[in-house]
């Protein structure tokens, strides 16, 4: 039975992130939908606001043909799990990537700060993005994929801003919904991954070996397999 995924990509990245998981949703006959979250990719002059973000998953989830496995790395894991935790959302089940750790005030505000003196420089920060991406992701056709939908470099103060409203513990109890809890393992964010485990009703733990924060990236073929075990087990 044929499946709609939306996916949702990571902060000051966009929906090309999300090339090869589309390729192979579409390839087992799934419809993929990759979005670009205010502020991102095609929406790149748009303020980041938190109900913006919200709006747009739901749209997408609106649009889809088929019933929807919500995925979101990074930012769109945290954005992902806040709207499945809102009353009524109409999916079959959740896959959060690298957000295992809740957004401390004291974390993000250091961030802005960080943002705010790389914004100072002649390309706003453009190369040390761009380095630090193709440092991360060694294959270079990946680490194309999250460059060339645009870089985001004015989102940070907004985004960074709305994530002191998220309580992702608090939104996981209130799913019911299957989700799969995916990190690296040697990703910085999964610091709290078993506090978010222990509050989600249906969840289970997924450690992809050797993988660091961009875990799509970082290692696409062992993540894209977790992802399609997860459509197929929403789909029995």
């Amino acid at each position: 039975m044929p499946s709609s995924v939306v996916l949702v990509h990571g902060l000051r990245t966009s929906a090309t992130m999300w090339r090869t998981q589309v390729a192979a949703l579409e390839a087992a006959g799934h419809e993929a939908i990759a979005i670009d979250l205010p502020g991102h990719g095609a929406r790149m002059g748009e303020r980041f606001t938190l109900a913006g973000a919200v709006e747009a998953i739901g749209d997408a989830v609106g649009a889809a043909r088929h019933p929807v496995l919500l995925c979101g790395f990074s930012l769109g894991g945290y954005t992902s799990i806040h709207y499945a935790g809102l009353a009524g959302r109409p999916i079959v089940g959740l896959l959060a990537a690298s957000c295992g750790t809740r957004p401390y005030r004291v974390v993000l505000d250091s961030w802005r700060v960080a943002a705010r003196v790389i914004h100072r420089f002649p390309d706003r920060g453009l190369a040390l993005n761009n380095w630090a991406v193709r440092l991360a992701v060694r294959d270079p056709e990946l680490a194309a994929d999250v460059i060339v939908g645009g870089v985001a470099l004015e989102v940070m103060d907004d985004a960074l801003q709305e994530l002191r409203q998220l309580r992702p513990v608090a939104s996981l109890a209130r799913i019911t919904q299957p989700i799969w809890l995916v990190n690296g393992t040697l990703d910085h964010f999964r610091l709290e991954e078993r506090r978010y485990l222990a509050a989600a009703p249906d969840a289970r733990l997924i450690h992809v070996p050797g993988a660091t924060h961009m875990v799509s990236l970082t290692r696409p073929r062992e993540f894209t397999r977790i992802l399609l075990d997860a459509v197929d087990s929403t789909a029995a």
